[in-house]
């Protein structure tokens, strides 16, 4: 059989993955992708959309049973688990059929299994192995993606093998709710769960090493967090390093000491790392940085002719990232004058209420040096807010650069933060003076006026 040769031949079928050779086929190029498991990756597979599609159940089934705030009453109000992941898993089936369909399309060649780069022909272009299949790329692109990270942790490994320690794969297919939950780490992926499981009526605890939830976003959106949660039954135990697990239960260690917690499932959700191990890499002389491939702005790794897109380089770990830096990638083959920015990246938590965050922190910002001024403004000035959510604690953070006199973060928690943070991305990727922004009308009544009110206060 002929070595097939291509433009460019993409190492994994994820979102950075599918993106970056679909717009190389738009632009002229022969592209093929390379997945051993699935088209889509982790987003749409095990990831960003099988979560929102249970968190949305979770909503409907909190809207059922509270609907007498509203003036709407349900009487005998249940909640079918085996009914949701169904529909979960028809919602996947949907999309990465979408994904297959748009490569058909453009012409993408995709290979499903597993990849290895076998090294350098003599002409300079790069020898991949598909399979069984051989081929030959002018140009490389890695967007493998990451994995779950696994902590040293006696008993973990165990846990995993008999199913009682869960990764984020596993749990979007669990058929019947656990009993109870513990989930290691307190970050995206460990909140959205808890969200949904506590949601539903599991008794859900958090277990977080450092002090405070989901990692650098605002410590007062996180206070809300936990606040709602805690109200509602959840228990968040900080600063609490895990020792062990058991057959039913793990072992931690907080400022008060040892403590042994039974729970009928544990979520290992400790952070991702990215996933390289086994490409043969190491052939071609590609830089790594704690396991992670090394960027530039364009994506170029320090072999010619070889990019990184996604989780894989370790940059910012999201899907929309990912999208962003395949259609950098690409330009950069075709010619075309771009480069990546992470400035104004946003960033959303899908818990309820939901988290949004683009820019800097108060504190990111005074670390590096900015003299800033921030102004918080309660969600209540939206009519649209107060007219939807009940004894909402929503609320909008400005954080403003007095010297550059730029708007540098806009944070937000509380009802349609996802849909809003676009706007507010915007206005720090364009750099528009203050003045410019005070001029941006903004539709009424919607939740997003809390940022134009917020603008007038600085």
């Amino acid at each position: 059989m002929p070595v097939q040769l291509y433009d460019v031949i993409v190492l994994g079928g994820g979102p950075g993955g599918y993106l970056c050779a679909e717009r190389a086929a738009q632009g002229g190029l022969k592209a093929a992708v390379v997945e051993q498991r699935w088209m889509g990756g982790t987003c749409l597979n095990e990831g960003c959309i099988p979560t929102k599609s249970l968190l949305y159940c979770a909503k409907q089934y909190a809207a059922a049973k509270h609907g007498a705030d509203y003036g709407v009453r349900a009487d005998h109000v249940s909640y079918d688990h085996a009914r949701v992941v169904a529909r979960k898993d028809q919602v996947v089936r949907t999309l990465v059929s979408g994904v297959k369909g748009t490569m058909k399309t453009h012409g993408v060649q995709v290979y499903m299994a597993r990849a290895t780069v076998e090294g350098r022909n003599p002409d300079g272009t790069f020898a991949v192995l598909a399979g069984e299949e051989r081929l030959t790329g002018r140009r490389l692109v890695i967007a493998t993606g990451s994995v779950p990270a696994l902590p040293p942790v006696p008993g973990l490994q165990a846990g995993l093998e008999r199913g009682f320690v869960l990764t984020n794969r596993e749990i979007l297919d669990l058929k019947a709710l656990p009993a109870s939950l513990v989930c290691i780490g307190g970050g995206v992926i460990g909140l959205e769960m808890a969200c949904y499981f506590a949601g539903v009526g599991v008794p859900v605890t958090v277990l977080e090493m450092l002090p405070k939830l989901a990692g650098a976003t605002d410590p007062e959106i996180c206070d809300v967090l936990m606040r709602t949660y805690e109200k509602e039954g959840m228990t968040f135990q900080l600063g609490a390093k895990l020792l062990e697990v058991g057959t039913d239960s793990v072992t931690y260690e907080d400022a008060g000491g040892r403590h042994t917690l039974p729970c009928g499932k544990v979520l290992l959700s400790a952070g991702r790392r990215p996933n390289v191990q086994g490409l043969n890499l190491e052939a071609l002389g590609v830089q790594l940085d704690r396991g992670a491939v090394v960027t530039d702005r364009h994506l170029c790794t320090n072999v010619p002719g070889v990019y990184a897109v996604g989780d894989c380089n370790g940059k910012l770990m999201l899907a929309h990232t990912a999208y962003r830096e395949a259609e950098v990638a690409v330009n950069h083959m075709l010619g075309i004058k771009d480069e990546m920015r992470y400035e104004a990246i946003p960033s959303v938590i899908y818990t309820t209420p939901e988290v949004a965050s683009v820019g800097e922190t108060q504190q990111s910002a005074e670390a590096k040096g900015m003299r800033v001024k921030t102004v918080k403004v309660p969600m209540q000035y939206s009519g649209r807010y107060v007219a939807e959510t009940m004894n909402g604690s929503g609320f909008c953070k400005l954080v403003y650069d007095l010297d550059r006199s730029r708007l540098v973060g806009v944070h937000l928690v509380g009802s349609y933060a996802s849909e809003m943070i676009c706007g507010a991305a915007l206005m720090l990727e364009t750099e528009l003076p203050l003045n410019q922004l005070k001029k941006l009308v903004f539709p009424h009544p919607t939740v997003s006026e809390v940022i134009r009110e917020g603008l007038f206060m600085l």
